[in-house]
């Protein structure tokens, strides 16, 4: 049950959005989850701030899922989140804040897990 929310300061094409929810859906396994339940939204042309300074290429990425992973996991999903996001978009990593939430309660289809 992850889900994968991303904000962009760029403007991103449909296909742009495609081939990075591949790439997410591929990625999202280091944490030991599948595609089949991920969902992933993606808000481009998104005012962002670092440091007092309008972003002209930033990101932010939020990571919930269903459970934990361990530290190192996340350390490394952190590396590939920042790498697509270089390769696809040319946002630099210093650029990128991924945060991560585990949830011990989600919800979906009528039910509690």
């Amino acid at each position: 049950m992850p889900m994968i929310n991303s904000k962009v300061t760029v403007k991103i094409t449909d296909q742009q959005k495609e081939e990075i929810k591949t790439e997410l859906g591929k990625l999202i396994t280091t944490l030991n989850k599948s595609e089949t339940y991920l969902m992933v939204g993606i808000e481009d042309a998104y005012d962002l701030w670092l440091g007092g300074k309008k972003l002209e290429k930033g990101a932010y990425v939020e990571v919930s899922l269903y459970g934990h992973a361990p530290k190192e996991a996340y350390d490394q999903l952190t590396g590939q989140i920042c790498d697509l996001l270089s390769d696809k978009l040319s946002i630099p990593g210093s650029a990128v804040y991924v945060t991560y939430h585990p949830v011990s309660d989600w919800g979906w289809n009528g039910k509690n897990f």
